[in-house]
């Protein structure tokens, strides 16, 4: 990057009008978490049409591609977060320090990942909570995933690289391009040649195999300022912790979203395979909805990093407010009409009564949460953007795990499916009130 490419740069992220800089870098981010939530949910609606069994395998295999997003945002947002931070301060050799570490490491802990559950394939299975009938087409399922696993931790890295620069529009293209390209190929793999279950497992790793090449290719830009040199590498201890510190927050939540699915299965399981592709369903739209309160977050990141580096502190404060705020209104107009149309969006992806009845009032509970979503998402991505690591993974980790586990343990055996259905909008609400009173001390005493 030049010298006067830099300055602009640097000039367009501290002297923009916050609100406009957000919608600007927001924008490709929602579009680009949309396409890819819509992907995940094209496997979903297509393998539905082989039946209820085939249906939950997907909802399995989910948490474990949860586990690659977790590897990948961990090593993503810890760099990226430490990257535009120190282009705030105008710090650019340290910044491709940062990015090409995170890159290699993402490379070698995801392929030790896939290299583990290809050896120990059926035990992992039923790990995630996959029954018997449900297990062949699991196994068809998860193998391209095994697969292709490394190339999606790694697109994860630079996609949040990317973004943390300030460069949300090249994510998308790479992003986009790959989830257009596995909706086109479902049907192509799963039908025209017959490969069923295993067809949606094809044409998820071609998406990702080629998303990753497509991000990669971004980093050739001249206005972009990582790279990727394996003699960049650094092996100092701080550098390596700090990365794995300020990514922390995305492990954790994560894994506790793949651990709880888990539980979630495992939970479902005594009401049959109905009620494991009916909240496999419910989870798929709801992070649908989520994606535009994260894309709004992952819009204010970088400006809040930015600016947090450069010591702008009123601009973090500015962009953070608009943000939840812009969340909140958008989230509601779609929660109600999630909560009026419950029922026809669940059988859109599958017909079967048992899924519609159970998936319809869990949705309609997920709506109710979704007014309460955007604060404590943009939050905990204000946290985890200014370095401040401790507690941005303590409010990571209260909604997917520390007050959702238990929850899930315990309603069942008071309310039966019903207490499935509720335990994660009330985590959901929970954990947006303690978020409260946390974020705003921190905002009053920053800088």
């Amino acid at each position: 990057m030049s010298s006067t490419t830099e300055s602009a740069q640097y000039k367009k992220m501290t002297e923009t009008p916050v609100s406009g800089l957000i919608l600007s870098l927001a924008f490709p981010t929602i579009i680009s978490m949309m396409v890819t939530n819509l992907y995940n949910t094209a496997d979903t609606w297509f393998v539905s049409r082989i039946g209820t069994s085939a249906s939950g395998a997907v909802s399995i295999v989910f948490s474990l591609m949860a586990v690659y997003q977790a590897i990948g945002f961990m090593f993503g947002h810890g760099a990226g977060s430490n990257i535009s931070r120190k282009l705030g301060a105008r710090q650019d050799q340290e910044a491709k320090v940062f990015a090409s570490t995170s890159f290699f490491l993402s490379i070698a802990v995801s392929t030790v990942v896939s290299i583990f559950g290809l050896i120990f394939m059926n035990p992992l299975l039923r790990f995630l909570g996959s029954t018997e009938t449900i297990l062949p087409y699991a196994r068809q399922y998860v193998f391209w995933i095994l697969i292709s696993g490394p190339f999606l931790s790694v697109s994860c890295v630079l996609n949040n690289i990317l973004r943390y620069e300030g460069h949300a529009s090249y994510a998308m293209v790479g992003l986009m391009t790959g989830g257009l390209l596995n909706i086109a190929g479902d049907p192509v793999f799963m039908f025209l040649v017959g490969l069923g279950v295993s067809g949606a497992g094809l044409s998820t790793a071609l998406s990702q195999v080629v998303s990753f090449l497509i991000l990669l290719s971004m980093f050739r830009r001249r206005d972009v300022v990582s790279e990727f040199h394996i003699s960049k590498v650094s092996r100092n201890g701080l550098i390596i912790g700090s990365i794995i510190a300020t990514g922390m927050p995305s492990l954790v939540r994560q894994t506790l979203n793949s651990l709880t699915t888990i539980i979630l299965n495992h939970q479902a399981a005594p009401y049959g395979d109905a009620a494991i592709a009916a909240m496999g369903i419910v989870a798929k739209v709801t992070m649908f909805i989520a994606a535009i309160a994260i894309g709004i977050g992952q819009g204010f990141q970088p400006v809040s990093s930015f600016n947090f580096g450069a010591g702008k502190y009123d601009r973090v404060r500015q962009g953070f407010r608009f943000s939840f705020l812009m969340g909140t209104v958008i989230l509601s107009v779609v929660a109600v009409f999630c909560a009026i149309f419950a029922g026809s969006i669940i059988s859109w992806f599958r017909s079967d009564p048992d899924v519609v009845a159970i998936g319809s009032v869990a949705l309609r509970w997920e709506s109710v949460s979704c007014l309460f979503m955007s604060y404590s998402i943009v939050a905990g991505m204000l946290f985890q953007s200014t370095g401040t690591s401790g507690r941005a993974t303590f409010l990571s980790a209260l909604r997917a795990g520390i007050l959702f586990i238990p929850l899930i343990l315990i309603l069942p055996h008071f309310l039966g499916i019903t207490g499935i259905e509720i335990a994660q909008p009330i985590a959901d609400v929970l954990s947006a009130i303690i978020s409260i009173p946390i974020t705003e001390s921190f905002l009053r005493h920053m800088g």
